[in-house]
């Protein structure tokens, strides 16, 4: 069993900055794959950014060049440094950790990008 807790949502101007973390508990944290979902208002949840157990990352077309995931395994925490945030990113954003078949989430942060 793995706890997810999400920090670091807030509203934030346009071209600003935010650090999401993800600390877990419950679990073995280096084994399990780890990633950074968002649902907008309206919409279906998407995968922003992912990174395995090894520290391969992959992006959504959508962020690449703004996002970066990155892990401590050390903290058993995920973080999502987010910069140059537009409108669009404004969204629920869930931390995710797979080791199939298990499959946990976070309750959520709300990120708001607004002027």
């Amino acid at each position: 069993q793995v706890q997810l807790v999400e920090s670091g949502g807030g509203l934030v101007q346009p071209g600003g900055s935010l650090r999401l973390s993800c600390a877990a508990s419950g679990s073995i944290f280096s084994i399990y794959n780890l990633g950074w979902y968002r649902q907008a208002l309206g919409k279906q949840r998407e995968l922003v950014a992912a990174i395995t157990s090894g520290g391969n990352t992959n992006y959504a077309d959508s962020v690449k060049g703004r996002f970066t995931i990155s892990r401590d395994n050390a903290r058993n925490t995920v973080y999502l440094q987010m910069n140059s945030l537009k409108p669009e990113d404004t969204a629920v954003y869930y931390c995710n950790a797979k080791r199939f078949p298990l499959d946990y989430w976070g309750q959520g942060t709300q990120v708001t990008v607004s002027s």
